[in-house]
Order: structure tokens, then sequence, then C-alpha cells
């Protein structure tokens, strides 16, 4: 493992310096049809000629859109994202996960969705991506959670790129811990109930509504338990050490959610991989010199407007380049 600078990652293409930066491109459905419904999404495709390198957002967890919104955040991170590679010549893939948005209907129920059938997802969307003779390399780009998605994915889908983004290095239980550690560090009681809660989860067990506090539903309610159980048994360390395809591992100094110590983690795990700590880069993939959540949420987290950190864009146009 080693850290690569910026300018390593500009310098690891000299196709970077004549990509054009005002690329023209189109937006069209590209939808993927699954025995259970289908998964709706957006191809942005530049205008040129010949086969381009696509790059597969998969999304972070929860509700999240294709566009990268959810009911409580509306910053159009993917979109951003999608337009920034469009510009520089690279086309993208973005779709609603099941059971959200325009997916709604590709799951019955939230009980029925498990982690692995977000695997499956994705193994189907490379698959198509490789049979459209309009791309020519295949890479993904997992967000948060979607960097352990496109992890175990690339086992069973080769990619000739995968750049994990924000993603956790530790397994979701042990981050969700730490995290309630933090939020609850002025009630114990609370934080007891709730650990007790992650130890079943991880063992398998469900936990009956009763025994969940009303605090804590919103994230233990019964309907969520039984993809908490199929989330909690991936360690994301053993599945970086399985990737074949190269990796470019990012993370940001100033993501509060996935510390700067799980892209460490995930870099040792990977040797191979190309570890680009990205100063100043929050979890939402803009940047902020705030360092606590009140500062964050009065910027980063409701400013619209901020533009996606430029190290990140120059790094995956990087990773989507032949080497």
């Amino acid at each position: 493992m080693r850290r690569r600078t910026f300018l390593e990652a500009c310098a690891a293409t000299s196709v970077l310096a004549e990509l054009p930066m005002n690329a023209r491109a189109s937006e069209s459905d590209y939808d993927l049809v699954t025995s259970s419904g289908t998964i709706f999404g957006t191809a942005t495709i530049p205008v040129a000629h010949g086969p381009l390198p696509v790059v597969l957002i998969v999304a972070g967890s929860g509700p999240t859109d294709r566009n990268g919104n959810s009911p409580m955040l509306a910053l159009n991170i993917y979109l951003k994202l999608a337009n920034a590679l469009a510009a520089r010549g690279i086309a993208s893939v973005r779709y609603d996960k099941r059971f959200v948005a325009a997916s709604r209907a590709a799951a019955s129920a939230e009980a029925d969705l498990r982690f692995d059938t977000y695997v499956d997802d994705a193994v189907a969307w490379i698959a198509k991506l490789r049979g459209d003779a309009r791309f020519s390399r295949v890479v993904v780009a997992g967000h948060s959670e979607g960097s352990l998605i496109g992890a175990v994915a690339e086992q069973r889908a080769p990619l000739d790129a995968f750049v994990s983004i924000e993603g956790a290095g530790f397994p979701a239980a042990e981050v969700l811990s730490t995290q309630l550690a933090a939020q609850f560090r002025e009630d114990p009681a609370l934080l007891g109930q709730a650990r007790t809660i992650l130890t079943a989860l991880t063992e398998g067990r469900t936990v009956p509504a009763a025994e969940v506090p009303a605090s804590l539903m919103v994230l233990f309610r019964p309907s969520v338990q039984p993809y908490l159980i199929s989330w909690f048994k991936y360690d994301p360390r053993v599945e970086f050490a399985k990737v074949k395809a190269p990796v470019v591992i990012v993370q940001g100094t100033h993501d509060l959610q996935v510390l700067v110590e799980d892209g460490r983690a995930l870099a040792r795990a990977c040797p191979s991989a190309e570890f680009v700590l990205i100063e100043n880069m929050t979890h939402v993939l803009t940047d902020d010199p705030g360092t606590t959540l009140p500062q964050q949420l009065s910027g980063a987290y409701v400013d619209a407007e901020r533009p996606l950190d430029d190290v990140l864009v120059r790094t995956l146009v990087a990773a989507a380049q032949p080497r």
C-alpha cells in the first residue's frame, strides 16, 4: 500500500491532458430488467467517436436515489458526478436501488431486502455494461455502502477498475457501534441497549420490536433487521483482499461518518491499491472546513450548489482511463 498524491493521480494517464473539458453529453433512460422487477437508471454519455469508458455509480446506504438524494438530503452528488465525468469524456450509469424512487416496485417490502440482493444487482449491471458496444471499459465507483457492494460484486463480475469512495473499512456493526457511542455518550444506558441489539443481529438473531427502544426504532425497526443481519456478516477488509481489478481507495479527511482509519484499513487489506487521501473532503463528496457535525450540517450537508471535490473527479477520470 502507498498513498498516491493528486499529481500522481493526474499523471497516471497522459490521456487526461487531452480529455475534452466541456464535452457534450446526452442523458437517457437505462434500465435493468430482473426477475423481480425493473431497476430504473440513467446513462450519461458524452457525444464522442468510438467506445468510451463507463463508470457504474453504486449508491450509499438508505433510501438513496440515482442522483444521490434521500428524504433528508438533497445534494444531487451523483448527478453532479455524472456531469463532471461527462465533461471529461467519461460515460456513467446511475440507478435507483430497489425499494427506492422509480425502482420501488422492484422489492415487495423492506423486510425482503438483503445486502446480497444489491450485490446481485451490481453484478447484473456490470454484465449489461459489458454487453453494450458503446463502452470500452467498465469501472465501478462505490460510495459509502456502495464500496462494499462493489468489492463483493467484482469477485463475480470482473472490472477494469474499482474505485472505493468513503467506504467503511470495518464490519458495519462495528462502525455503527462507534457512531452510536459518539451519539449517545450522555446516555450510557441507551448505548448499552443499542450494542445489545447489534450483538444479536451480528449473531443472526432478530430482536422483537418490544425490545427496541423508541429512539432506536428508526435504525433497528423489525422490517430492516433482516437486511442488517445480511450486511453485518461482511468484513470489508476480507472482501477487498479478494478484488483482482486495479483498486483506488478514496478517503476524505473531513468525513465524519467514515473515518480516515477506515480508508487506511482497506488499503492495508489490499496492498496493491492506490490510496488517495483528499484534504477537507466530506462524506457527501464536497469540501468543508468544518470538523464537527454541527459545522457540516450548516455547510456541506445543506449547500446543494457546492461543487464536488475536484481531486475526487480527477481521480475517477484517471481510474477510468487505460493504464
